[in-house]
C-alpha cells in the first residue's frame, strides 16, 4: 500500500483480537484512517484458538454472546444463518455451540470488505510474515518484518494473544494443539495430559476423534475439569451489593453466599458466576494485590472451571471417556518427567497424600494454561519491546504492564503514547480477557481512544470503563 496522508495503525498479530481491534478502527469509515495488520500464519483471525480442524472442537460460548460487535449481538448468528454453518449438523440459531474452525471463518470474514487491492484500494493492508522487533519514537511506531521489511505507523498495538508453550522434550512431548495423526502419536499409546482444563478437554477430543485406543490420563494438582453449560439466565446484581476492594475472602464468601441463595430458589449457580461478568474487570482491578497472588495461586483453577464452561456436546463426550474408563483424572502434583530411549517415566504424587508413585507413558501433552511470564516469552516482538525497556512485566508475572487505556507502560513506569496492546497479554490489568464477549469490548474502546488521539473525523469520546 501506498504511503500516504492517512493516519496509520499497525496491528502486530491477525488473531482474533487483531482482526477485531482493526475492525472497529474502520467500522466508521473514516476516509483519514488506514490499517495494517500483520499476522505470521498463513492465514488471519484464526490464531491457536481457531486454527483447529477438528469438528468436535466446539467454541464454549453461545453464539448470542460471539458477535463481533457488542452493539450488534445477532451479527455471528446471521453468519451462522446466512452460511449454513451449524454444530453436529444441527440447524445454527442463538443457543448454538458452533465449531471454532467456523468461527475462525467468521472472524476472517469481517476483513474482506476492508482490504486493499490493486482493484480495490480498501483501509486494511495485510502482511504476513514474523513481526521480529516493534519501537516506538516520539513521532511514530515501527515495525520489522522477517522478509526486511520496516513498517512505520503512528501507533502500533500488541495483539499476539496466546503463547504455545515450548515443548521440553520434543521426543516425548506432543502439542495439543497439532493433529494427534499428524504428530505421529500411535493409537494405542499411553498419554499424560499435564492440566485438567478446556485444552485438556480439546485434546482428549482430538485423540478420539482420530481412533485412540489407549489409556489417556489427564493430571493436575487439584484434578478438576469444567463445569457444563446449561441453559440459564444470568442474574441480576446490583453493583451496590458487589463488595469492591475487599480481599479475596470476602469476595469468595460473597459469591459462594449468592450462588447458594439462587440455588436455594430453585435455580442455578451458573446465574450467580454469569451475573458478575459485567463487573468483572473492576472486581480485579481493585482487589489488593496480596489478593490477586493468593488467587492466582489457590483460587484460579476453582474459578475457571466454573467460569469457562464445556458445550454440552463437549461434556457428553468427556463423560463418555471417563465412563469407559479410557480418560482417568488424577489429582496429583507432578515430581519428575524423566524421558527413556521410547518412553518418559512420570513420578507424582496425588493430592493429600505421602508417597509417590509412577507412571509410564509414551506422550506427554502440556495443557498446563496460557499464563506464560513475559520474561520467558519465546515471542520476538514481546521480547524486543521488554529489551529495549519500552515494555515491562507485571508485577504479578502474568502479562505486560499496562495502563487503563491500553498504553504500554516501559521500564520507568511511563505509558508510552504510540504503543498499545490488547487481548490476553493485558491478562494482569484485566484479568477475564481471554474471550471475545470481553475482547471485542476492550477493541472497540482502544478504536475510539486511537481514533480520538489521531484526530479522526470519526471519533467518538472514549469511554475506559474497566478501570473506573
Amino acid at each position: 500500500m501506498a504511503a500516504d496522508h492517512k493516519r496509520h495503525v499497525i496491528i502486530v498479530g491477525g488473531g482474533a483480537s487483531g482482526v477485531l481491534l482493526a475492525c472497529h478502527l474502520l467500522r466508521e469509515q473514516a476516509d483519514d484512517l488506514r490499517v495494517t495488520l500483520i499476522e505470521k500464519r498463513p492465514s488471519v483471525g484464526r490464531g491457536m484458538a481457531y486454527s483447529t480442524a477438528q469438528p468436535g472442537h466446539l467454541l464454549n460460548v453461545r453464539a448470542t454472546n460471539m458477535s463481533a460487535f457488542a452493539d450488534d449481538p445477532l451479527h455471528f448468528c446471521r453468519w451462522l444463518a446466512e452460511n449454513h454453518e451449524g454444530s453436529g449438523g444441527e440447524e445454527p440459531g442463538p443457543l448454538t455451540f458452533a465449531q471454532r474452525r467456523v468461527y475462525g471463518r467468521y472472524i476472517e470474514s469481517l476483513i474482506e470488505p476492508l482490504l486493499w487491492t490493486e482493484d480495490r484500494p480498501g483501509p486494511l493492508e495485510l502482511v504476513y510474515g514474523q513481526a521480529l522487533t516493534f519501537t516506538a519514537s516520539e513521532t511514530e511506531a515501527r515495525v520489522t518484518v522477517d522478509d526486511g521489511r520496516e513498517i512505520t505507523g503512528d501507533v502500533g498495538v500488541l495483539a499476539t494473544g496466546h503463547e504455545e508453550l515450548p515443548r521440553s522434550n520434543p521426543a516425548c512431548y506432543v502439542s495439543p494443539w497439532e493433529t494427534p495423526g499428524d504428530a505421529g502419536v500411535a493409537r494405542d499409546e499411553a498419554i499424560l495430559i499435564r492440566g485438567t482444563g478446556l485444552t485438556m478437554v480439546d485434546y482428549v477430543l482430538s485423540l478420539r476423534a482420530n481412533g485412540h485406543r489407549g489409556p489417556i490420563y489427564g493430571m493436575s494438582r487439584r484434578g478438576l475439569l469444567p463445569q457444563a453449560h446449561r441453559p440459564v439466565s444470568p442474574l441480576t446484581i446490583s453493583r451496590d451489593d458487589v463488595p469492591f476492594g475487599e480481599t479475596l475472602v470476602t469476595l469468595w464468601r460473597w459469591l459462594r453466599r449468592l450462588a447458594k441463595e439462587v440455588m436455594a430458589k430453585g435455580g442455578d449457580w451458573r446465574s450467580a458466576v454469569d451475573g458478575i461478568r459485567p463487573y468483572a474487570w473492576e472486581i480485579w482491578s481493585r482487589l489488593p494485590f496480596d489478593s490477586k497472588q493468593r488467587f492466582l495461586r489457590h483460587g484460579r483453577a476453582w474459578w475457571e472451571v466454573h467460569r469457562h464452561r464445556m458445550a454440552p456436546e463437549v461434556a457428553r463426550e468427556i463423560k463418555a471417556a471417563l465412563a469407559s474408563g479410557q480418560l482417568q483424572v488424577v489429582a496429583a502434583k507432578t515430581l519428575s518427567i524423566l524421558p527413556t530411549q521410547t518412553n518418559a517415566i512420570v513420578t507424582y504424587r496425588r493430592r493429600a497424600a505421602s508417597t509417590a508413585e509412577t507412571l509410564e507413558v509414551a506422550r506427554i501433552a502440556e495443557c498446563t494454561g496460557v499464563y506464560t511470564d513475559p520474561l520467558e516469552s519465546t515471542n520476538p516482538v514481546l521480547r524486543s519491546l521488554i529489551g529495549a525497556g519500552l515494555a515491562r512485566p507485571d508485577p504479578l508475572g502474568i502479562g505486560i504492564d499496562i495502563a487503563a487505556d491500553c498504553a504500554i507502560i516501559d521500564r520507568s513506569g511511563t505509558p508510552s503514547a504510540r504503543l498499545f496492546a490488547v487481548g490476553p497479554l493485558t491478562r494482569a490489568a484485566f484479568f477475564e480477557i481471554m474471550a471475545v464477549p470481553d475482547i471485542r469490548v476492550q477493541c472497540a474502546e482502544l478504536a475510539n481512544e486511537l481514533r480520538t488521539r489521531l484526530g479522526s473525523a470519526t471519533s467518538p469520546k472514549p469511554q475506559f470503563r474497566r478501570l473506573a
